[in-house]
């Protein structure tokens, strides 16, 4: 079997790579986000552009240290009011970020890719909506403290495999893409390239 790397610390993702039988190594790529994000700002491109940029950087730069092996590279963006938001820097910005999309709709965009020696050959982006009901202060109060700095790792600030649920009143989309990584067009590529088993 080809050597499969996932190029993340995300654990949302492990979860669901190994839940779905999957054996595999994570080597995290420590890229520069923010540079990535205000250059395409800067240019004006769209976040499923940017989602896609850089799962393909995470995922190349591991790629070129590991050639023999198959490289996951993922990244999900939120996007509310034509803004591209990434993950909050502290539970003040969480609570500020989630008082915003409260009673709103917002949009998950994420992007996975594949590569091999140093280059891409497969990438997928996929897009979700959810609806946030009206949070009470009460509420929110109440959920920052049950999750704490946990929700600093997710975009959004929520979780739906946990209490996140609670903060919506409708989605729209495929539950892996709002998890952070749109499992079942990932699997049938890995079984294209020989990964997995057809």
């Amino acid at each position: 079997m080809t050597r499969l790397i996932l190029a993340s610390a995300s654990e949302a993702r492990s979860r669901l790579l190994r839940a779905a039988g999957l054996t595999f190594e994570r080597i995290p790529a420590h890229i520069d986000e923010q540079a990535v994000r205000e250059s395409f700002q800067a240019a004006g491109t769209g976040p499923r552009a940017l989602a896609d940029s850089l799962a393909g950087l995470k995922a190349r730069k591991i790629s070129v240290s590991h050639p023999d092996a198959i490289v996951i590279g993922a990244d999900q963006l939120l996007v509310f009011d034509g803004e591209a938001i990434g993950k909050s820097a502290g539970l003040l910005e969480a609570r500020t970020l989630l008082k915003r999309l409260a009673g709103t709709t917002h949009a998950l965009v994420t992007a996975s890719v594949l590569a091999k020696n140093g280059a891409i050959v497969w990438r997928h982006v996929a897009h979700a909506e959810l609806t946030m009901r009206p949070l009470s202060d009460a509420f929110l109060d109440d959920y920052l403290l049950a999750n704490g700095e946990d929700l600093l790792g997710a975009v959004g600030c929520y979780r739906l495999e946990g209490k996140g649920i609670q903060l919506f009143s409708n989605i729209s989309g495929d539950y892996f893409t709002i998890l952070g990584l749109p499992l079942l067009p990932l699997l049938g590529a890995l079984r294209e390239f020989g990964v997995l088993l057809s």
